[in-house]
């Protein structure tokens, strides 16, 4: 939503302002767009991923988006989903990503840090147990590619309870009545997906088409509006925050970390592919 657009009424929610919403709150008073690079807990190894995470912000992160690794990415193309098999092999389970935050949280307590999956590994634990934990560690929001709003009530009022964001999920394919449910309800920010399809795509990003939608519903929706699958490179995060409060860039950066040998090496590629990124949205 644009700083001269008049944002919906609120509806009622226990989330308060949070380290999301002062993180775009800055970025709005300062004229950027947000830079959200994902990249999955437990790749290219254990010991990289609190030194990755450094890393991105180091390079201009705004948010981070840490993907939970899973056994079944049904939304994630071949990249992320060898990545998450990779992490799933070397024991990456929700443990070791929550004591993941809360590592990084030693030394970063200002940015927003958004686990970004599927909704098994948190129903095994239940929904409130799940809420309690991660916002012990720091957790700032939850996005779950396979929760529809319909069938979000328990874990939004957990959520809700322990202060964390529910992220939702626009596609080209949803329809109008459904992205006014999702802009009422909108927490953190409203992640619109660029194309109907997986992750990693990019030779189907059409900036065109998605940024017309991408106006349509910043006019409505309550909270910021991203866009991510497809963005690669510094030319396609530019082209894409046009018309976003930010972009979302995963399968390339998860590409660009794959084969890293050691923790160093991981931290020093995701800085050089972020980097630019950082640049370009700046430029604008």
């Amino acid at each position: 939503m644009s700083p001269t657009t008049a944002a919906p009424a609120l509806e009622k929610s226990n989330v308060t302002m949070s380290r999301i919403d002062a993180r775009f709150a800055a970025l709005r008073a300062s004229g950027r767009k947000a830079l959200i690079p994902f990249f999955t807990a437990g790749d290219p190894s254990l010991e990289a991923t609190v030194p990755v995470m450094h890393a991105l912000v180091d390079a201009g992160a705004d948010i981070i988006e840490l993907g939970v690794p899973f056994s079944d990415p049904m939304a994630d193309g071949p990249t992320i989903q060898r990545s998450s098999e990779r992490a799933l092999e070397r024991g990456a389970g929700m443990t070791f990503v929550l004591d993941a935050v809360r590592t990084f949280r030693e030394t970063d307590t200002d940015t927003p840090v958004v686990l970004m999956g599927y909704l098994n590994p948190i129903d095994i634990r239940g929904a409130d147990v799940f809420a309690s934990q991660a916002a012990e560690v720091g957790v700032d929001g939850v996005l779950l590619v396979d929760l529809p709003p319909e069938e979000a009530g328990d874990f939004r009022a957990a959520f809700d309870a322990a202060g964390i964001a529910l992220v939702l999920l626009a596609s080209p394919t949803t329809t109008d009545a459904r992205i006014d449910v999702l802009c009422r309800q909108a927490q953190g920010y409203l992640y619109y997906v660029s194309f109907a399809g997986v992750t990693g795509a990019s030779d189907r990003l059409d900036t065109a088409q998605a940024s017309s939608r991408l106006r349509a519903i910043r006019s409505a929706s309550r909270a910021p509006v991203v866009a991510g699958f497809g963005i690669r490179d510094a030319v396609s995060a530019a082209a894409m925050a046009i018309d976003a409060d930010g972009v979302v860039v995963g399968s390339a950066l998860v590409a660009a970390l794959d084969g890293a040998m050691d923790a160093e090496e991981a931290a020093a590629r995701a800085k050089a592919f972020l980097s630019p990124l950082r640049e370009a949205l700046d430029a604008r």
